[in-house]
């Protein structure tokens, strides 16, 4: 039987990992960017070459989820493990993306760390089932989806799919194999001031629109450091964030537009509504005490909500006791990013983060992992696999 310390099965891993990276998966959405359909075809033929279930689930042309199954005993319950297959562009990398080089125990590449080290891991684990004729207590699905990068609609169509039920999900990324169970949601929106344009040389005749966006920027800089007040024990504070500022057309004109995008990630207890109304109460009430202030608060262009799983839920003591059976840290983890986990987590699939490599490697300049790592989570997953011998029931909500 293969464990994470097996010379054989841990080659092989790596082999996947690095075939993996030589294919360009960059999201389409970004520069460089192509539908998922090659890497897809990869994972497909993966599975279909060791005689196991595989289908596509197609979301947009050339762009397809794989989902891979392993029957179990009882076919009415299942366990989920996904990984994206997407990654992010690969401007300003000082190393070649898609030469998986080996060096001091690490693989390089785009998509090592984040997450195809996951994806080969869970693609491994899933296929030594099949060559140990291993039958697990439920079915156990493998799913690599599409678009997790830019807007979630690959794990949103998986979740939609018949609809999904499972006793639990595990989502590969990269957590340095510790088994996060709380990840911060995010809202992403605009706001826009506006005002009159006029010449420099007589700006009273105008209405400056950076002059009232300092105004909001000051509030929302007093508003932010009210967050610190309420810490959720995984997760620490709610955060907000100023990331882009456009104003102005040239140095002699009284700008007539300003307008800020804002990053705020949201604690469990938290929903997009009620910030998006937080905030929208706050510039009225600013509005209110200055003359010529107007203001526009756009749709939001990203929203995703945060993922919170009860530590005392029987698929989390599972993965505590595998970890411990491991010697590995079992200390249960929050996360400030997001991921597919928490669309699982709105279906009421008790749902956790894990997988190799550390989230400071992701979308970097250098990215790598540690082969060590990628290796040993194969034998968590696949101990999680053979771990569902008594029956959980999964609470099954409506998605938004």
């Amino acid at each position: 039987m293969p464990n994470h310390l097996d010379t054989k099965f841990g080659d092989d891993v790596i082999e996947t990992l690095a075939a993996l990276v030589r294919i360009n998966s960059v999201n389409p959405n970004y520069v460089g960017g192509v539908p998922e359909l090659e890497i897809a075809e990869f994972i497909e033929q993966f599975f279909a070459h060791r005689g196991i279930e595989v289908r596509r689930q197609d979301v947009f042309p050339n762009r397809p989820n794989v989902i891979a199954r392993i029957p179990g005993k009882d076919p009415n319950r299942r366990i989920v493990f996904e990984a994206h297959m997407d990654t992010v562009s690969v401007a300003g990398m000082s190393i070649d993306p898609w030469d998986p080089a080996i060096r001091d125990g690490r693989l390089y590449g785009r998509g090592s760390c984040d997450t195809k080290g996951g994806m080969a891991a869970m693609m491994h684990a899933l296929a030594s089932l099949a060559q140990e004729k291993s039958t697990p207590a439920c079915d156990i699905l493998f799913a690599a989806t599409i678009d997790e990068e830019y807007s979630y609609r690959g794990v949103w169509a998986l979740c939609n799919d018949r609809p999904l039920e499972a006793e639990a999900a595990v989502i590969a990324e990269p957590t340095s194999l510790q088994a996060v169970i709380a990840s911060k949601g995010v809202v992403r929106w605009k706001i826009e001031t506006h005002g009159k344009s006029a010449h420099s040389s007589k700006p009273h005749l105008g209405v400056n629109a950076i002059e009232n966006m300092a105004r909001i920027i000051t509030e929302l800089e007093d508003d932010t450091r009210k967050l610190a007040h309420h810490q959720h024990p995984l997760l620490g504070p709610a955060t907000c964030n100023i990331g882009v500022v456009r104003g102005g057309t040239q140095i002699n004109f009284v700008p007539d537009r300003c307008e800020i995008e804002i990053d705020r990630r949201m604690l469990p207890h938290e929903t997009t509504e009620q910030v998006l109304a937080h905030y929208q109460a706050l510039l009225e009430t600013l509005a209110a005490q200055h003359n010529d202030f107007e203001f526009t608060m756009h749709p939001p262009m990203l929203t995703d909500w945060p993922l919170e799983t009860d530590p005392a839920n029987p698929a989390v003591e599972k993965m505590v006791a595998v970890l411990n059976s491991l010697k590995l840290d079992s200390q249960l983890m929050g996360v400030p990013f997001g991921s597919d986990a928490s669309k699982f987590g709105l279906r009421g699939i008790p749902s956790l983060i894990l997988g190799p490599g550390s989230i400071d490697q992701a979308h970097s300049a250098i990215e790598y992992i540690e082969c060590s790592q990628v290796i040993a989570a194969a034998e968590i997953y696949r101990r999680y696999m053979l771990a569902f011998d008594q029956i959980l029931k999964p609470i099954v909500r409506s998605l938004p």
